[in-house]
């Protein structure tokens, strides 16, 4: 089992940054993929970058590319999200995500097993 822990949310005004950090403990040997999506009131779960382990690919939504950036400590098993130049847009909760394998699109939520509980980023304008 794998269990995710997000922090680093917060309100900020629009062009600001934050860094999400997201912790994993367990069988992390066996997460070979992890990702960040975030979810807005009413919308569905949007990805928004994932990273893997092996060779270290990186893969960003367009809406978030230049802006953000996705990274990895595999001393600590943490996976980080900087944000810069945050949009009000932005506004949601941030998940992180891990998945047993590499199968299924790294860009559809179905395709991670494990998930974090979330941590809330509202932009403001």
């Amino acid at each position: 089992q794998v269990q995710l822990v997000e922090s680093g949310g917060g309100l900020v005004q629009a062009g600001g940054s934050l860094r999400l950090s997201c912790a994993a403990s367990g069988r992390t040997f066996s997460s070979p993929r992890m990702g960040w999506f975030r979810q807005a009131p009413g919308k569905e779960r949007e990805f928004v970058a994932v990273i893997f382990w092996s060779g270290g690919s990186i893969y960003y939504a367009d809406s978030v590319k230049g802006r953000f950036t996705i990274s990895r400590d595999n001393a600590k098993n943490t996976v980080y999200l900087q944000m810069n130049s945050l949009k009000p847009e932005d506004t949601a909760v941030y998940y992180c995500a891990a998945s047993k394998g590499i199968s299924g699109s790294d860009y559809y939520y179905r395709s991670y097993d494990y998930w974090g509980q979330g941590t809330q980023v509202t932009v403001s304008s």
